[in-house]
Order: C-alpha cells, then structure tokens, then sequence
C-alpha cells in the first residue's frame, strides 16, 4: 500500500500532491492525538505550533505557521470537505492554467487569509477577548483561491449539479463570498474571514 501511494504521489499532478499532503498531515495528527491519549500527554501543545495564531505576538514566534496551518484541519468532516471543494476546483483549474500556478494559487490563497485573520483579530474590536487564544487551521482559504481564480478566468463555464441543474463559477463565488460576509457574525468568525481572504 505505501509503494503504491508513494508511487502515485511521484507520478500525480499538483493536485493529487496537495490532496496526499493534506490526508497524511491529518493522519499523522490523528496518530498523534490517539498516542497523546494513550499516553495521557497534551498533544494540543505540539500542534498548536503548526496553527496560525492571530496574535501578532504569538505568530512572530512561529512565523511558519502562515504555510503549516494551511495543511492541518480539525476533524475529518473539516478535512473531506475542504477536498472535495480542491478536487473539484482543481481539476478546472488545471484545465486552464499549469501545475505550478495551482501549487502557487493554494499557498497565496492561504498566506492572504492568513493576512487578512490576523488583521481583522488586531482591527475590529469585537475580537478583542477572542485575540489572546484565536487560532486558524486548514485548507479553505488556500481551495477559496482556486474557485476564485477559475471563476475569474472563465466566469461563464458551467457546472451540472445533481437536482439543481447547470450553475456558473461565477454564481458559485458570488454565493461563496455572500455567505462568507453573512456568516462572520454567527460563529467561527476567523474561519469565514480567512475565507474571504483568499477569495
């Protein structure tokens, strides 16, 4: 079995890369998280140096968090998700545009939600409380990008969805973006931010 993944993994593309780096960090974590359990340690205390904290403090003592938080996700629901929407995007994507720009379009999406989490903690008063233990882990803002960046090439491509029938990328990131905006006040505020940050 690993012959076979580090094989597909040599001969994959951009995307079947970033969707295998994604799954093995999640899987190492969770190897972790069990040990750490088994072995009655903290093993929040290890990962908390890969999140991205939004404290300005807090992140100039583990910079490279602006790339590792990207990788990591908080449960598997989090993770499947946040795959799907990069398998599928990904695959338009590559369509019109190179590896490369799909490896540099995930990892500027996620450095501008990056950005954006931590101004937004440090600006607006309401994350005032919040700031001290505010972190953001995962994908979204990275696979934001990609939609993005496929909706703006070819904004009137269209997609068939089960039930609803023909929809286009430009449809789906306004929509994207829309319920991101509306969704910052009723929970997981950073998440949402960050989102919009890689739009």
């Amino acid at each position: 079995v690993l012959k076979d993944i580090k094989k597909n993994f040599k001969r994959g593309n951009s995307l079947t890369k970033l969707i295998y780096i994604n799954v093995g960090v999640f899987l190492i974590a969770s190897i972790l998280h069990v040990l750490s359990f088994l072995f009655m340690v903290n093993s929040l205390e290890f990962l908390n140096y890969f999140t991205l904290p939004a404290s300005i403090s807090y992140f100039i003592k583990k910079p490279w968090s602006i790339i590792t938080y990207m990788f990591l996700h908080q449960s598997f629901i989090h993770l499947l998700f946040n795959m799907l929407w990069l398998y599928f995007g990904g695959q338009i994507f590559l369509s019109f545009f190179d590896n490369k720009k799909l490896i540099s379009t995930y990892v500027l999406g996620g450095i501008s939600g990056a950005v954006l989490f931590i101004l937004s903690f440090n600006l607006f008063p309401v994350f005032a409380t919040a700031l001290p233990n505010a972190v953001a882990l995962g994908a979204s803002a990275s696979v934001l990008a990609i939609i993005m960046a496929i909706a703006t090439k070819s904004p009137n491509y269209s997609i068939r969805f089960l039930l609803i029938g023909n929809i286009k990328l430009k449809h789906i990131a306004i929509v994207s973006i829309v319920l991101d905006i509306m969704s910052i006040p009723q929970g997981n505020a950073g998440g949402h931010i960050a989102h919009l940050g890689g739009a």
